[in-house]
């Protein structure tokens, strides 16, 4: 089982992103790339080649499942990186729809700070492992 270092996480709202950077950067230890927007992470995140994706689901512009398909489509991650979507609405058949989609996990918003990285972790650990 290999560790869990680097993340990448699109997320629209300043705020979040920097809730999340600490919690994961400061918290955690993990090496984390902020995306302030799908376009921007699908520029970004092929060079930074995260193990994991963090993907806000309700972005202007492109939206997490627009996002993640086109991150696919360019080659950026594989089937094998493990994506988990963050969103505040987690109805049963968008869960459906995810899982579908490929998606590790759904993390409902808000999340707590001091737990996220153990959080990320334990999704990490049970496709891993």
């Amino acid at each position: 089982m290999s560790t869990l270092q680097k993340v990448a996480y699109v997320e629209d709202d300043p705020d979040i992103r920097e809730i999340a950077a600490l919690a994961l950067e400061d918290v955690g230890g993990i090496t984390l790339k902020t995306c302030e927007s799908g376009e921007v992470a699908l520029r970004e995140i092929p060079a930074f080649e995260p193990q994991l994706i963090l993907l806000d689901v309700m972005m202007p512009g492109m939206d997490g499942t627009e996002t993640l398909t086109a991150l696919r489509k360019q080659g950026a991650i594989t089937e094998a990186t493990l994506v988990v979507f963050m969103t505040a609405k987690v109805h049963p058949e968008e869960l459906e729809r995810y899982k579908k989609m490929g998606v590790a996990e759904v993390i409902s918003k808000p999340f707590v700070p001091m737990t996220l990285a153990d959080d990320i972790r334990a999704i990490w650990e049970q496709f891993d492992g």
